[in-house]
């Protein structure tokens, strides 16, 4: 089987590690790809906004899945296109993938479906939604309605801030995903992860992280789009994964048919572990970045099978997704200046980074005049594999000090609370 993978970051690099490793595999073609991806497959260039080009392209090399790994082709409406062409592909259509494309649309699915999740208010203005802080009280969370590359909350401590934050996002700091502006109650409790895949109908459990979303040590500075995870997640015990499938993933599947939009991928459930139990902080409608890398190393199963059987609606057969019950922990790093505006051209030299046990994949480089380059903020993904979390990160750690990169820098301390859970 060919297959072409749509995307270019540490996430479908991930993806293109394992999907090559399938027996079913015949060739593996990425677009637009990156260096690390290279080692895995054939480079295309296509313009992902032409649909008719990608489905060319796709007929031409006889492809027989399609698997998007961004969001945002989801957004624009790209496996509608290929469906209607008669293309299996993994990832949802355009308006399930709302479920990613607007905060706003998932609130009101919750509260359709009654799934836990934290009392909001859609706003779309500056004077609707400075009126409707009144509503809640601090700390406030303010969500960009749009597509925001994991950069469009924040959580404001007091009203002046969340009256400034607002004043930012109505005034274009988020371009068009802030023309609405969702406000939501805070929720206290740990963060963690959950991902199912799904069919449209069968829904399976795939593994559990927790990420580090915050740019500093200490869970300090800015929120990022990810700078570290680790997989398993032991705050998320089977009891809690059972619970979370039947109050948040299996209503949200089952709503979504009812209401005629199938939902054909993988769901990322972000969950705040209230002392009232697990409750929906949001939806992705593809594999987290940096979270599917450590996921893509527990799999221990054949990823082109299990995204095929969803692509085609048999997922029912197949039961949970086998993981291994190591450890994977990944370090994300970034150039610095992120997650404002990144240092790009910074040389990279990996060195004996994978001998210390590690792999590192790629997420914003590109190759320039035969070195390999910084490209983008988040730029490698170091990740490690052992028994316990306290020696995958050390693995991990070893490898990005094996690693010289002069302008880019990384968090120490990835995995600090389960690395504590285990020492006291």
């Amino acid at each position: 089987m060919n297959i072409l993978l749509i995307g270019a970051g540490g996430r479908e690099h991930a993806l293109a590690w394992k999907l090559a490793q399938s027996p079913t595999l015949t060739k593996l073609y990425s677009a637009p790809g990156n260096p690390g991806i290279a080692e895995e497959a054939e480079l295309v260039t296509l313009d992902l906004a032409d649909h008719a080009a990608v489905r060319g392209f796709c007929q031409d090399k006889d492809i027989g899945l399609v698997v998007v790994g961004p969001e945002a082709p989801l957004v624009d409406g790209l496996g509608d296109s290929l469906r209607a062409a008669g293309l299996a592909v993994f990832g949802p259509d355009k308006a399930p993938a709302q479920l990613e494309g607007s905060k706003g649309f998932t609130k009101d699915l919750c509260e359709r479906a009654g799934i836990p999740t934290a009392g909001y208010v859609r706003t779309s203005s500056l004077e609707q939604a400075t009126e409707a802080l009144g509503r809640f009280t601090p700390p406030y969370v303010l969500k960009a309605d749009g597509l925001a590359a994991g950069k469009g909350v924040v959580i404001a401590e007091t009203r002046d801030e969340a009256e400034a934050a607002l004043a930012d996002m109505f005034g274009g700091q988020f371009g068009e995903a802030g023309a609405e502006v969702v406000i939501e109650e805070f929720m206290a409790g740990e963060e963690a992860s959950f991902f199912a895949l799904t069919d449209g109908t069968t829904v399976i459990p795939f593994g559990t992280a927790q990420d580090h979303k915050r740019v500093g040590d200490g869970d300090t500075g800015p929120n990022t789009g990810g700078m570290g995870a680790y997989s398993p997640a032991p705050v998320l015990t089977k009891e809690l994964q059972r619970q979370v499938m039947r109050e948040i993933v299996e209503p949200t599947v089952a709503t979504l048919r009812a209401e005629g939009m199938p939902y054909v991928g993988v769901l990322y459930a972000g969950l705040m572990l209230t002392s009232e139990g697990p409750k929906l902080i949001e939806y992705n409608a593809r594999f987290g970045d940096p979270e599917c890398q450590v996921l893509m190393k527990r799999l221990d199963e054949d990823l082109a099978a299990l995204l095929l059987a969803c692509a085609e609606g048999r997922l029912a057969e197949f039961g949970e997704a086998k993981m291994l019950p190591e450890t994977a922990l990944t370090v994300v790093m970034a150039a610095k200046g992120y997650p404002g505006t990144p240092e790009k051209g910074g040389s990279i030299e990996l060195g004996s980074a994978e001998a210390e046990g590690a792999k590192v994949f790629h997420a914003g480089t590109a190759m320039q005049d035969g070195r390999l380059v910084a490209t983008g903020g988040r730029v490698l993904n170091v990740t490690a594999m052992a028994p316990s979390v306290t020696e995958a990160q050390r693995k991990a750690y070893a490898a990005v000090d094996a690693i010289t990169f002069p302008s880019g820098f990384c968090r120490r301390d990835i995995g600090w609370r389960e690395v504590e859970r285990k020492r006291g």
